[in-house]
């Protein structure tokens, strides 16, 4: 065997040189299987809950959630307010089943946040929960609605677009005021339809109105319009209110309600249900064109009914459709093109081309709800009465809302208010810091009587956690 002197010095600066290793010092074979051993030595699997503690210090939630309970007469050993920060805690540890519990049940950093000795059973939970009503969950959403207006107080936008859409929660099982709707993934299945407003430059969740799945998208969307409304209105009377809706919401009352709060906004047409509109737009023959792919033209026309006549934008976009059928392999043609049409009626008085970037913006939502099903687990329905899967979603939405609180109180606004009406943060979902942050391991000791919480070393997550408990005070 060769061996050759290197050196290992840069001639003109005097520093080492790194080496490539060698692949008989980098590789070996690992043969024996470690023995399982389960101790009890105050260990975390959740370090990152520290953070949590503090930020619920610092916003008190648990004397919030107190209130939202202190009616009731019966008050469980537990308390409806800890239940409520469990399931709270829960959801933001990514556990879908409420009966998971069991595998962080031992945990001292979660009992130390939510302030007991030793965490409730499944049965416990649900009875605990049975006891709450309804004024209990409005209670629940005013104080989560309030909480959203702090945090866009503290930002002084000049704007606020609020987006309003419904989702459906499937379940397989009987609950309580589920019904058979139109569910085009889980066909014939029992849900819910709860309608939601979001916040387009924070990303939260502002309200939530809870139905059964076999209702209208529009079925008591006036009455939770005006309400999500009035407390904007009152509480920054001096920003300018926006809103974005889909054709399912497309009325009268709806349009008339919304001018009279003064909110720029944009609804979506169903143009297909309006003859004299549908002709309108089949025999156009002079477009505007905003780019290659999109064009747009404004008709003067209003139903007969309507006392008042708004600004109608026509757009007609270029798409390429799939062709699914059987084709000839010498005739075979890919795609081919079409057009899409989209008509919107809006009050705002600005370009066109920035009224359709505007109301596509509301696709920002979808994203929202995404995060809420896939990370939050707001799609199952884990109990079988209604006030329990009510706070349940609460408690998905207060979850998903503290995780973007947490974000705005660490990083600045880095961005600009867009034509879009993006999100004023880069915001990382809830899945990145539960990945990166909070499912770290860790160990509770207590040497001279000083509570130390140690975290394996690493320069970069020890940063991040500097930098979030300085942003905490």
């Amino acid at each position: 065997m060769l061996y050759f002197m290197v050196d290992v010095t840069n001639t003109t600066q005097g520093e080492p040189l790194l080496m490539k290793n060698s692949k008989r010092a980098t590789l070996r074979r690992y043969h024996s299987v470690p023995r399982l051993n389960f101790e009890s030595h105050a260990l975390t699997s959740f370090s990152g809950l520290v953070i949590i503690q503090k930020l619920f210090e610092t916003t008190q939630l648990k004397n919030h959630l107190r209130d939202c309970f202190r009616h009731l007469t019966v008050r469980p050993i537990f308390g409806h307010a800890r239940i409520m920060l469990l399931l709270i805690i829960h959801l933001m540890l990514g556990f879908r089943r409420i009966r998971d519990l069991k595998y962080y049940e031992h945990d001292p950093l979660v009992k130390r946040t939510l302030g007991l000795t030793r965490l409730p059973d499944v049965a416990t939970i649900s009875r605990s929960l049975a006891h709450a009503d309804a004024k209990s969950v409005e209670y629940v959403q005013d104080f989560s609605r309030n909480h959203v207006i702090e945090q866009l107080k503290a930002t002084c936008p000049a704007r606020i677009t609020v987006d309003f859409d419904g989702s459906v929660i499937s379940t397989k099982r009987f609950a309580e005021q589920t019904a058979v709707g139109y569910n085009k993934k889980s066909k014939g299945c029992r849900s819910y339809y709860p309608l939601f407003s979001t916040i387009a430059q924070t990303g939260q969740v502002l309200d939530m109105l809870h139905r059964p799945g076999n209702v209208h998208d529009s079925n008591g969307a006036l009455g939770f319009v005006n309400h999500s409304l009035l407390a904007l209105s009152v509480q920054m009377p001096h920003t300018t209110l926006e809103s974005r809706l889909d054709g399912a919401f497309y009325s009268h009352k709806m349009v008339d309600a919304l001018s009279q709060w003064g909110v720029q906004f944009s609804i979506s047409v169903p143009f297909e249900r309006l003859i004299a509109l549908k002709e309108i737009v089949e025999t156009r023959s002079r477009w505007k064109h905003i780019d290659s792919e999109t064009s747009y033209f404004e008709p003067h026309w209003k139903p007969q009914s309507w006392d008042r006549a708004y600004r109608l934008i026509v757009v007609r976009s270029k798409k390429k459709f799939q062709s699914k059928e059987p084709v000839q392999l010498d005739m075979f043609v890919p795609h081919e093109y079409g057009y899409d049409f989209k008509v919107i009626v809006t009050n705002k008085t600005i370009k066109a081309k920035n009224v359709i970037a505007f109301h596509n913006g509301r696709g920002s939502q979808e994203g929202i709800f995404a995060e809420l099903k896939s990370q939050l687990n707001m799609d199952i329905i884990p109990f079988r009465r209604l006030i329990p899967n009510q706070l349940y979603l609460m408690a998905g939405c207060i979850a998903h809302n503290f995780s973007r609180t947490l974000q705005m109180k660490v990083h600045p606004c880095r961005r600009t208010l867009s034509a879009k009406r993006t999100s004023l943060w880069a915001f990382q979902q809830i899945q990145t810091f539960r990945r990166n942050i909070l499912n770290r391991a860790g160990k509770l000791t207590n040497p001279q009587r000083a509570l130390t919480l140690t975290i394996s070393g690493n320069k970069t997550v020890e940063k991040e956690y500097a930098d979030i408990m300085a942003a905490l005070g």
